[in-house]
């Protein structure tokens, strides 16, 4: 059972917060037809939530889906090469704004043009990734959500596996080489661990075949627990990654609660549904004429503590009573 209270934490904006306009439920100039066109790297099934959390954003902008706006949803099922392809055919419908999720696919989606509008849902770093000029300025034709508001989070990540566990000192980062921000993360995880006495263990996993390769390196370098360092493949398998964490009795912590849904002991970070339900005021912004490159790109307010209690029991872990006081939601 998944049971939620929410709590927030106010962090330094790239610009103004997205909220619920008063005029935000009026009805859409009669007889326009807007065409979205959905670019996600997910299959259609792992991508559902986030889908209907998109949805509602519009319904509640006053858009009805397959009346005055049709979404054309392109799936990768996973395998990033097809991306380009599915970009450029969203392009050639004439599509009015593409919505994008991370970086691999906001990429892709810039390659493919440099006129359409692109709305990112969860872009890591996107300034140094040259999505945008700036978060106040992004310039060019993309504009949308940061995932994450700095170096503080991985901080943040590595105190609550050591609140978990207090006799830890060696923790494992799980990482995808190929994800280009990931670099970045790894210098800022890096230099928290060093404050938290703690000797990180990397290991890469840039695909299923060479997960249990990295399970092995973390075991053999004796890590405690480890970090996900999420991003488009290693979300995709999550599910796989909870039950080798399970099987080598190692805790672990990433970045949105569907880990933890999936079976990791813990997750903090951004609640991406709802990142998703609020790109539909970027959307509804853009198709009134506002110009991507003038609205700022938002960091994250909202983050959520996720622990799941029935992973605990199976790793013979009694969570401290003063973190499940803390937690936003607890799996039972």
């Amino acid at each position: 059972m998944f049971s939620m209270k929410r709590r927030e934490f106010i962090v330094v904006l790239g610009g103004a917060a997205a909220t619920w306009p008063l005029a935000a439920r009026a009805q859409q100039p009669a007889g326009r037809v807007y065409r979205v066109g959905y670019l996600a790297i997910a299959s259609r099934e792992r991508a559902l939530d986030l889908i209907k959390a998109f949805e509602a954003g519009l319904r509640r902008l006053g858009y009805r889906v397959g009346e005055n706006v049709v979404i054309e949803y392109r799936f990768a099922d996973g395998e990033m090469e097809r991306l380009p392809a599915l970009a450029a055919e969203l392009v050639r419908l004439g599509v009015d704004i593409i919505v994008s999720g991370n970086n691999v696919t906001t990429v892709a989606a810039m390659k493919a043009t440099t006129t359409i509008p692109i709305v990112m849902t969860n872009g890591v770093d996107p300034v140094s990734a040259g999505l945008v000029a700036s978060l106040a300025r992004p310039g060019g034709n993309v504009t949308g959500f940061s995932s994450e508001p700095g170096d503080e989070i991985y901080g943040k990540r590595l105190e609550l596996l050591k609140e978990t566990l207090p006799n830890l000192s060696r923790v494992g980062i799980l990482w995808n080489p190929d994800f280009a921000p990931n670099q970045g993360r790894l210098t800022s995880m890096r230099k928290a661990a060093r404050a938290l006495g703690l000797t990180l263990v990397p290991a890469e996993a840039g695909g299923l075949d060479v997960l249990e390769q990295a399970f092995a390196t973390m075991v053999r370098e004796r890590a405690q627990a480890f970090v996900v360092l999420s991003e488009p493949v290693l979300f995709n398998y999550r599910g796989q990654l909870a039950v080798m964490a399970v099987r080598n009795r190692l805790p672990a912590i990433s970045a949105v609660r569907e880990y933890a849904e999936a079976g990791l002991l813990l997750s903090y970070g951004i609640d991406l549904p709802d990142q998703f339900r609020r790109s539909a005021v970027f959307v509804d912004k853009i198709f009134k004429g506002a110009k991507p490159g003038d609205l700022p790109v938002e960091q994250p307010t909202k983050f959520e503590l996720v622990i799941n209690l029935k992973t605990a029991k199976a790793l013979g872990l009694n969570i401290p009573p003063s973190l499940l006081t803390r937690a936003d939601g607890v799996i039972e």
